[in-house]
């Protein structure tokens, strides 16, 4: 009877060690934004929110990861001017000026046709599960799958382009 209370005992413990245990995906997930932190990007958890998608009544909320690049300093005539845009991968009426498959959350209409084409060139450069991407006059940023951590490094590229851009 001893032998069992002990044995019950060390698996007891050895469930709660196992327990708390980072899994193998959260150990990936942890080493890969502490890389991005030393490439530049800010990193935050967020819930976004999708434009109301074809056939649905209400706009889906998701749980994702924004990958930002701050700007750095802009003009102040190019603050005031400046166009902040939102867009997703998913199918809606509100895809104005986009490539097949992205639609506006915000933004619609409000960029120049160069503009587009040119967000456009780029949007095909993006990594499959980039589900999104956001200009501000701060900063831009792309919603992120965090699937190959090799796309991490196509991201920061992309969005040193936009930044150049100025889009």
């Amino acid at each position: 009877m001893n032998y069992l209370i002990i044995a019950f005992v060390l698996l007891s413990l050895i469930g709660s060690v196992m327990w708390v245990k980072p899994t193998k995906r959260d150990r990936f997930l942890a080493a890969l934004r502490m890389e991005a932190k030393r490439l530049g990007f800010q990193v935050q958890l967020l819930r976004l929110t999708y434009p109301r998608e074809k056939g649905q009544v209400e706009p889906r909320k998701i749980p994702t990861i924004a990958y930002r690049l701050l700007r750095g300093k802009i003009a102040q005539q190019e603050l005031n001017d400046w166009k902040s845009w939102r867009i997703i991968k998913c199918e809606t009426n509100a895809c104005e000026g986009l490539a097949a498959g992205w639609g506006w959350v915000v933004g619609e209409r409000t960029l120049s046709a160069d503009l587009l084409t040119q967000l456009n060139d780029l949007l095909g450069q993006l990594p499959k599960d980039v589900i999104g991407l956001e200009s501000t006059p701060i900063h831009m940023s792309a919603y992120w799958g965090e699937q190959v951590e090799e796309d991490m490094l196509i991201i920061q590229q992309q969005l040193m382009e936009f930044i150049r851009r100025k889009l």
